[in-house]
């Protein structure tokens, strides 16, 4: 069984951004995968703001949507309760939006690990207190 991957902005941005420190890994990780690749749309506001601002074509991002390299997993107007739950559960991290929709993609798309570069994937939980697998740099 071919395992999902639910991608974050970090990991995204570091793939368009040529001087992000972690652009050669992200590279590897969009090669090593057949994809698609799984996210929601707070993830795709956050990498074109980030790409933005970093002086980098946000467009970018969105071709790769085009080309289904990446797809849309989730719909937060059916999603909305859980997610709300899941900001509740989280508050002292805090997690943001993007983040508690990647939690809640981890819980109904099976098996799955999440690419990322945030840290504090590794407090979140899934389904209660199951680990959400992830793939993550080494420190």
């Amino acid at each position: 069984m071919t395992r999902h991957v639910i991608l974050d902005t970090g990991p995204w941005v570091a793939l368009l951004c040529r001087d992000d420190r972690h652009h050669a890994w992200a590279k590897a990780q969009f090669a090593n995968h057949s994809g698609p690749f799984l996210t929601c749309e707070a993830v795709v506001a956050e990498t074109c703001f980030l790409l933005a601002r970093a002086g980098f074509d946000p467009a970018k991002a969105l071709a790769l949507m085009e080309r289904g390299v990446v797809q849309l997993a989730l719909s937060l107007t059916e999603q909305i309760a859980a997610v709300r739950t899941l900001f509740e559960r989280y508050d002292n991290v805090p997690a943001s939006l993007a983040d508690a929709c990647l939690i809640r993609m981890s819980e109904l798309v099976e098996p799955c690990a999440v690419l990322t570069l945030d840290s504090d994937f590794h407090v979140y939980r899934r389904h209660g207190r199951k680990v959400i697998p992830l793939i993550i740099p080494s420190p």
